[in-house]
């Protein structure tokens, strides 16, 4: 007899057909959930640029450019005006301290000169003759009292005999008060004599230092009267190679003008403009470096000029150490100005995704081959060579420091 068959509620068709069914659904909620839905774009290795994040030393540094200067530089300018007479020495030769470089001719001025001298001698010999007068008249009164001397010498002891001789009857009253009156009207001549010479002792002595001041004074005018035309010839002050600009026989030179000046060879200075915002951080001492003929020379900071000129100032460095070989006035130096004390900081190479980001993120190389996108935050440039890295990344982190320009708005770069 027939049995009744069952049918079966899982058959392995559908199991087959749910399983299949639960395998989709789960693959299509894993993209969904897990799967990494990020913009992506392929990218040839050799074309970019990867650098290591590292730690070194920061140096906060500016670039400028500096030019060549002698450290000591005297100008040439004319004391006197006139005409050139004659150019001894031309534009670049070396000179040493007193040697001619040009003569001026100006005969107003000589003839000034000449006059000048007539009435400071006059006038001196004024003086001395003055001078002369008052040394007559004291040797006049030495004289007289001398002479009152000679006279009292003479009657004192005339007086003291006769006087003896009255008191005794031996000689008349008439002869002895002859004497007596002799003798005493000397005594009071010498005492009036003596006074004024006193007097004018003192007098003499304030007169003689007053004349003797004033003929020093006058000398001493006649000495820089007869030293003004030699302002008419113009020389070196110090040994130094001499730059002028073009000077002719005949040529009109005015007081004051500029005729040139004298370098003193072998010693430099390095002058800087620097951009007034840097103002607050500029001092004497800061060091800078340079690169010249393939060698680094250190310089130092010596002088800050205090006027600000077309929103720039102004700094003097010096070099420290050894002096480049080959300087010459006016080459132009690139140099590296350092802003403050080194320190360790994290530091990433500069390069030309900062204009694509603005430095606030990079792409981070991973391993796998990929880069994907990485949020950080910068502080300070080190020049042309290195940002501080404040945030998001790590010592030994590898970027892309080339340009982002190409990549578009990918966060996931697949390099091959």
């Amino acid at each position: 007899m027939d049995k009744k068959i069952e049918k079966k509620i899982w058959t392995v068709k559908r199991i087959a057909t749910y399983g299949g069914i639960a395998l989709f659904v789960a693959f299509i909620g894993y993209q969904f959930i897990f799967a990494d839905r990020r913009s992506k774009l392929k990218i040839e290795r050799d074309k970019i640029t990867i650098a290591e994040v590292k730690r070194g030393e920061f140096k906060e540094y500016i670039p400028q450019t500096g030019t060549i200067e002698p450290s000591r530089t005297v100008y040439l300018d004319a004391v006197e005006g006139g005409t050139v007479k004659r150019v001894v020495a031309e534009s670049g030769e070396m000179l040493k301290a007193g040697d001619i470089v040009l003569e001026l001719s100006n005969l107003n001025r000589e003839l000034q000169v000449l006059s000048q001298e007539a009435q400071l001698s006059e006038s001196i010999n004024r003086n001395r003759d003055t001078r002369l007068g008052i040394t007559r008249n004291e040797l006049e009164q030495r004289s007289q009292l001398a002479l009152i001397d000679n006279q009292l010498a003479i009657l004192e002891p005339q007086y003291r005999r006769q006087k003896q001789l009255y008191e005794k009857k031996l000689i008349s009253a008439q002869e002895f008060e002859r004497t007596e009156a002799d003798y005493k009207y000397n005594l009071e001549r010498k005492k009036f004599t003596y006074e004024v010479y006193r007097n004018d002792s003192l007098d003499r002595k304030r007169q003689l230092n007053e004349i003797n001041a004033l003929e020093k004074r006058m000398s001493l005018n006649l000495e820089g009267v007869g030293k003004i035309l030699d302002n008419l010839v113009i020389r070196a002050p110090i040994d130094g190679q001499l730059s002028r600009p073009q000077l002719d026989p005949g040529q009109n030179i005015n007081p004051g003008q500029r005729m040139g000046w004298i370098d003193v060879v072998g010693s430099y200075k390095v002058k800087v403009p620097i951009d007034e915002l840097y103002l607050p951080r500029i001092t004497t001492g800061l060091h800078a470096t340079t690169t010249f003929n393939n060698k680094d020379y250190e310089l130092e900071i010596m002088y800050i000029y205090p006027g600000v000129i077309n929103g720039r100032f102004e700094v003097d460095m010096n070099f420290i150490g050894e002096t480049p070989p080959g300087l010459r006035r006016g080459l132009s130096l690139r140099l590296r100005i350092e802003l403050g004390q080194s320190s360790e900081e994290l530091l990433l190479p500069v390069g030309g995704f900062y204009k694509d980001t603005g430095g606030n993120w990079v792409f981070l190389v991973e391993e796998g081959g990929r880069a994907v996108r990485q949020d950080i935050k910068l502080g300070r440039k080190m020049g042309s060579e290195y940002f501080e890295v404040l945030e998001g990344l790590k010592p030994g982190d590898r970027v892309i420091t080339s340009s982002y320009e190409n990549f578009g708005n990918n966060e996931v770069l697949i390099l091959h």
